[in-house]
C-alpha cells in the first residue's frame, strides 16, 4: 500500500510540473501570437492548454485509481488509469483534427503575419520546453509504468514538432516571404492524429486484456519451479488490475503421494513469495503426478511420442494415469493458429486407445494464456 501511495504521489508530482510549464507556454505563445497577427501560433498556445488539461486528467484517474477497494471493487481501482490514458488519446486526436481544420484554412486563405526576432526566441525557447517535457514525461512513465504520463510525453513531443514547424514557418515568413504555416501545419496534423490512434489503440488493447509480459510470467514459472517438491508449474493466468497490480492462478505438479498437510504447507510458502517477489496475488491449484509407476511412465512416454507427431501442439502438462481404474487424463496446449484442434485430440486419443485399450483417455484441449513466445 505504501508503494502504491509513493507511486500515485509522484505521478501527481510530474503531472503538477507539466501543468505549470504547459500555463508558462500558453502565456508566452499566446502573446505571440496575438502580436504577431499568426493563428498556427496561437493554437500553437490553445494546443498546450489543451495539454495541461490532459495533465489534470492523469492526475484525477491516477488518484481515483489509488483508491482502496471496497464492496463493489473487490480487485481495487487501478483499471481507471487505463480510461484516463484513453481520455488523453481523445484529445490528442482533438488536437490533431482541430490542427488539420485550421491548417487547410490557412492555406485556402493566408494572413499576413507580423513576426519580430523576440517572438522567434519565445517560440524557440517553447520548442526547448516542448522537448524537455516530452522527454521527462516518457522516462517517468516509463519508470512508474503509468500509461497516462507516457501518452502526455508522446503528445508534448509532437507539440515540440508542430512548434517547430511554427518557429520554421516564422523564419521563412520574416526572410522570403513565403506563407507555409497552413502545409506545415496539415502534414505535422497528420503525424499527431496517427500517434493519438496508436496511443487508443494500445489503451484499448489493455481494457481488453492482453497476453502478461512474458518476461514476468518466465520468471514467476521459474521461481515455482525451484521448489524441490514441485515437478513443473502451468496454466499460469495473469489479470491486469492497473499498473503493477495483478491477480492470478497458476497448477503445480506434485507427487500424488504428498498429503493435503504437505501441500498446504507448500502454498502458504509459494504464495506470499511470488507476491512479496512480483507483486502478484496467486491462487494455487494441484496436479498429481505418479512418476513412482512404471506403467504410468509407460503411458507418459506413449502421450509425449502422439504429441511429437503434431507440432501446432506447444506443450501437455496435468498428465495422470490411474493404473487401478484404468483413467488417463491430460491437457494439451495448442498453437492458436491451429486448425482443426479437436480432430487432432481424437487423432492422438484413438492411437493411445489401439496401444492401451484398458485405458479410458480424457484429453482437454487447454489454452495458452501467458507463457508462450508466439506470435
Amino acid at each position: 500500500m505504501a508503494e502504491t501511495t509513493q507511486r500515485t504521489n509522484e505521478i501527481v508530482k510530474v503531472s503538477l510540473r507539466g501543468i505549470a510549464v504547459n500555463l508558462l507556454l500558453v502565456a508566452f505563445k499566446a502573446a505571440v501570437g496575438l502580436a504577431a497577427h499568426s493563428i498556427a501560433v496561437t493554437l500553437d498556445a490553445v494546443n498546450n492548454l489543451s495539454d495541461a488539461l490532459s495533465s489534470v486528467i492523469t492526475i484525477i484517474g491516477t488518484k481515483l485509481a489509488g483508491r482502496a477497494a471496497d464492496r463493489q471493487h473487490p480487485f481495487g481501482h487501478g483499471r481507471i488509469e487505463y480510461i484516463s490514458a484513453f481520455a488523453v488519446a481523445i484529445m490528442v486526436l482533438l488536437a490533431g483534427v482541430t490542427s488539420l481544420k485550421e491548417s487547410v484554412g490557412k492555406i485556402l486563405h493566408p494572413n499576413e503575419t507580423n513576426y519580430t526576432v523576440v517572438s522567434l526566441v519565445l517560440l524557440a525557447a517553447g520548442v526547448s520546453a516542448k522537448i524537455f517535457l516530452g522527454q521527462y514525461f516518457r522516462k517517468k512513465g516509463k519508470a512508474l509504468n503509468s500509461a497516462s504520463l507516457e501518452a502526455s510525453g508522446t503528445d508534448a513531443l509532437f507539440d515540440a514538432v508542430i512548434s517547430f514547424a511554427t518557429l520554421l514557418a516564422a523564419i521563412v515568413a520574416m526572410t522570403l516571404g513565403w506563407k507555409l504555416e497552413g502545409i506545415l501545419g496539415a502534414v505535422i496534423s497528420l503525424f499527431i492524429l496517427k500517434a493519438g490512434i496508436e496511443i487508443m489503440y494500445d489503451t484499448v488493447q489493455t481494457i481488453i486484456g492482453v497476453r502478461a509480459d512474458s518476461t514476468l510470467t518466465k520468471s514467476i514459472i521459474q521461481s515455482l519451479e525451484k521448489y524441490p517438491e514441485v515437478n513443473g508449474a502451468f496454466d499460469l493466468i495473469l489479470h491486469s488490475y492497473g499498473p503493477d497490480t495483478y491477480f492470478g492462478s497458476v497448477h503445480v505438479e506434485l507427487d500424488d503421494e504428498m498429503t493435503v498437510r504437505e501441500m498446504d504447507a507448500l502454498t502458504r510458502r509459494i504464495v506470499p513469495q511470488i507476491f512479496n517477489e512480483y507483486g502478484v496475488l496467486l491462487t494455487v491449484g494441484v496436479y498429481a503426478t505418479n512418476t513412482y509407476s512404471e506403467e504410468a511412465k509407460a503411458i507418459r512416454n506413449a502421450v509425449h511420442e502422439e504429441i511429437a507427431r503434431h507440432p501446432e501442439i506447444i506443450q501437455m502438462h496435468g498428465f495422470y494415469a490411474d493404473t487401478d481404474d484404468g483413467q488417463c487424463d491430460f491437457d494439451i496446449i495448442f498453437d492458436f493458429r491451429a486448425e482443426d484442434p479437436k480432430r487432432t485430440v481424437e487423432e492422438i486419443r484413438n492411437a493411445l486407445s489401439a496401444q492401451f485399450p484398458l485405458y479410458h483417455f480424457s484429453i482437454v484441449i487447454d489454452r495458452d494464456f501467458s507463457t508462450s513466445d508466439e506470435e
